[in-house]
């Protein structure tokens, strides 16, 4: 289960860095010649294509770090540095290549694993930054103490992934060509496991993994490789692992949310149109469709099976009909009508998304119907989203439904959930939280919660966030407050306190009477851990020490 907790944790991770791609996509085709004709504007785009590899490798590590902490990114930075500039000097250039023609060479070859190394780098940084954040060293070398030792070690795990890229580079083409050519092989097997494992594993959050083998790691056009960048290099072959996806996102699922409408209660038609209108609209323009997905995805499995299987069956059936279709984002409108002239037959979707509604709406009306499921509008008690069953606004409401503010140890958030660690799962109320908007609510091990609500995920765990800041509760991964009242009494209280001063991972606090501090409280609160310079002189290590000296100078 921890490695299931893991892999979840990099699944997220890895959302950061491709959120920029959006906007890499909309500059580089804005300025081609047949839009704005902007050299300047094209090239800025192609530049974050260019340095996806840097992109990932600070995004991983910032996501990975606790309290998502900028000296993490920096440590990533360095690992892909030194990863990729020492296996550069390492890779063997072909023997009969010209002298003034090995470096370009060696340049491009390693821009196809740019990606895998960035992912490595941020991993480690990531890591080493959560392992090494507070350590201390000898005095004369306390300058280079906590979280300014994790670049420092990163760049020593890049030469680790230098040496073992630039020696085994040889191993590493070959897999990657067998790769490639194997999924090419299984062709039209190959896209419909693609398509239907992508979906499968949208429950758990892990087919961003399996998105950034496809998009950025396959195949080979000029140094681009991964479907996603040989499209946007024009790679007339490009596509296929995103064509697919624009029947089920455009027209499927926004049938879907018709066909929900339609079989409504007629007394809650008004408020499920609010709700389904609002999904179906994210689905069609933008392609996001985890909130459509959760309204079914438990009540009837064997039609979320058939969805997985359509999608597999859409992936196969683009590209029997020749049409390649391509995105920065996702497979909704805005990316249709923006890389309409970089895609081949882009037209076919017109006939194949009118089939595809069709489909979905005549199969998502009779399992409803026929089964009775209890999709939006249908449930006996339901009640309008955001209803006035709970005090205070939104964020409370959100707050509450979650089991309160001790009962949540880590608030985090991808493009459409929040990502949650809990004390308790059974404190947690599902039903309030559907009122609130949230479209499912998935259990990950022991402690984790996932809760489907949208794109304003990470908006509503940015508030949730500060708002259990301003009640000393966890906020990010590792950064819990330990409650105020709790830790003056372990340290003898307030008027003990002589002098509070917060520093790199750690309040120092000097007491009048070391006799009074109780070392066994304190190793019961969530601190990183605590030490004694002197009877007095006591360090607190924490995540968050500026928090944690205005919770002691200013308890509740």
């Amino acid at each position: 289960m921890k490695m299931m907790e893991a892999t979840q944790a990099l699944g997220r991770a890895l959302m950061l860095p491709i959120a920029v791609l959006p906007i890499a996509g909309l500059l580089l085709r804005l300025g081609q010649p047949d839009l704005l004709a902007m050299a300047p504007i094209a090239a800025a785009g192609d530049a974050i294509f260019g340095n996806l590899g840097l992109l990932f490798a600070i995004g991983v590590a910032v996501g990975l770090a606790r309290e998502n902490h900028g000296a993490a990114g920096l440590a990533g930075v360095v690992c892909f540095l030194v990863a990729t500039k020492g296996a550069e000097v390492i890779i063997a250039a072909p023997p009969l290549l010209a002298l003034a023609h090995v470096a370009a060479w060696k340049a491009k070859e390693l821009s196809k694993l740019s990606v895998p190394i960035g992912i490595l780098s941020g991993i480690f940084a990531g890591l080493l930054y959560n392992r090494y954040s507070d350590i201390r060293l000898p005095s004369y070398l306390s300058f280079f103490g906590g979280r300014r030792f994790v670049p420092i070690v990163a760049g020593l795990a890049g030469l680790l992934l230098a040496f073992a890229f630039g020696y085994g580079w040889p191993f590493l083409t070959r897999g990657m060509d067998v790769v490639t050519q194997g999924v090419v092989e299984a062709g039209g097997l190959g896209l419909f496991a693609y398509g239907v494992l992508n979906r499968i594993l949208i429950v758990t959050g892990l087919h961003h993994i399996l998105n950034n083998v496809a998009w950025f790691i396959l195949g080979d056009f000029g140094g681009a490789t991964g479907d996603l960048k040989r499209f946007f290099a024009g790679d007339p072959n490009a596509g296929a692992f995103m064509s697919g996806f624009f029947p089920v996102m455009m027209f499927g699922l926004p049938a879907a949310c018709l066909a929900m409408y339609h079989t409504a209660l007629p007394e809650k038609k008004k408020l499920a149109g609010g709700l389904l209108l609002s999904i179906g609209l994210t689905s069609f323009l933008t392609g996001v469709t985890e909130p459509i997905e959760f309204t079914f995805m438990f009540l009837a499995p064997a039609l979320y099976v058939v969805h997985a299987v359509l999608t597999g069956a859409a992936m196969v059936t683009m590209d029997v009909l020749g049409a390649k279709l391509g995105f920065s984002f996702s497979a909704g409108l805005f990316d249709y009508i923006l890389n309409f002239k970089l895609a081949t037959k882009p037209w076919l979707l017109l006939p194949v998304g009118a089939a595809y509604f069709a489909l979905y709406y005549g199969l998502f009306r009779f399992f409803i119907v026929k089964f009775n499921l209890k999709t939006p509008g249908r449930e006996v008690d339901e009640v309008a989203i955001a209803s006035a069953t709970s005090s205070g606004d939104e964020t409370d409401r959100y707050i509450a439904a979650l089991g309160g503010a001790p009962n949540l140890t880590e608030v985090e958030a991808c493009t459409t959930r929040l990502r949650l660690k809990v004390a308790d799962r059974t404190q947690i109320d599902e039903r309030v939280l559907k009122q609130l908007g949230a479209s499912g609510v998935v259990n990950i091990g022991t402690h984790g919660v996932q809760v489907v609500i949208g794109p304003i995920a990470d908006q509503v765990a940015s508030e949730i966030r500060a708002r259990l800041a301003g009640r000393g509760r966890a906020t990010t991964g590792g950064s819990a407050l330990p409650n105020a009242a709790e830790l003056l009494a372990a340290i003898g209280g307030k008027g003990n306190i002589a002098r509070i001063e917060s520093t790199s991972g750690r309040v120092l606090v000097t007491v009048k009477d070391g006799a009074g501090v109780n070392e066994h409280s304190l190793s019961l609160l969530p601190l990183r851990g605590f030490a004694r310079a002197t009877a007095e002189s006591i360090h607190l290590l924490h995540a968050d020490p500026g928090g944690l000296e205005r919770s002691l100078k200013s308890p509740p």
